[in-house]
């Protein structure tokens, strides 16, 4: 694995787009992968952690592996203002 690609898995909103945009899909989500720290979230610097996150792109939410929301955010919503009114 690259240092680049290593770099992307330390969580900020860019690394998980950036992400995001060449992730596989399963089942409608993105697969992402991520640092955590010892209690599991999303960690801010390299761990010896890894887990696979799955972000919906209708919608902007973050689930972890077992699918429980680690966060949301309109921003990750690929598909906001489709449909919307002008």
């Amino acid at each position: 694995m690259s240092e680049a690609s290593v770099d992307t898995m330390v969580y900020t909103p860019e690394n998980l787009i950036s992400q995001a945009a060449h992730a596989t899909e399963h089942l409608g989500y993105k697969v992402v992968q991520f640092y955590v720290d010892e209690k599991g979230l999303l960690a801010k610097q390299p761990t010896d952690r890894i887990d696979t996150f799955y972000l919906s792109p209708s919608g902007g939410t973050l689930r972890d592996a077992e699918l429980n929301i680690v966060l949301y955010s309109a921003k990750f919503d690929i598909y906001k203002g489709f449909g919307r009114a002008t």
